[in-house]
């Protein structure tokens, strides 16, 4: 019984977890997405420099939201040793957008905003994978002790 209850708890976690990762996402995908098409069809940057431009600025953002909501019970190791870590991955997690948006543009020679779009949303996705799995493995670490429920008692009055 006990292990139900466990795997319960871990569950209820992950979901609440998910959720607000979802939602901080959320966020960051319409200012990513908005600002590359912004930079790429309005200004009429190149593919690559709109991404990129549009991602730093959607995952300073993102890093907020998930160091103080979404992770925010768990071990803060440093706000340096975080944020490096964080856009280390989210480097990562750009490359994979950039080479997909690459592959559609400069292999496959499609220039239309459907077909950057759809690489867009296709590189996003597979980086959302990757983020959400290395934030949890190397930057928002699990806590080592179980916060308090409550609040501490007061000292006991002498009567």
């Amino acid at each position: 019984m006990e292990f139900l209850r466990q795997a319960y708890g871990r569950l209820a976690g992950l979901t609440r977890e998910l959720a607000k990762f979802g939602t901080i996402g959320a966020i960051a995908f319409v200012i990513d997405t908005g600002g590359t098409n912004l930079f790429r069809f309005g200004f009429g940057w190149g593919p690559l420099t709109s991404k990129v431009l549009a991602t730093v600025i959607a995952a300073t953002l993102a890093y907020l939201g998930n160091r103080y909501w979404t992770f925010r019970d768990r071990e803060q190791s440093g706000l340096a040793r975080e944020y490096f870590l964080f856009f280390l991955l989210n480097g990562v997690g750009l490359l994979i957008s950039l080479l997909v948006i690459g592959f559609v543009t400069y292999t496959l020679g499609l220039h239309d905003p459907l077909s950057y779009n759809i690489a867009l949303l296709v590189g996003t996705a597979l980086a959302t994978l990757f983020r959400f799995w290395s934030y949890k493995k190397w930057v928002f670490l699990a806590a080592t002790e179980e916060p308090p429920k409550e609040l501490p008692h007061e000292a006991k009055r002498v009567s």
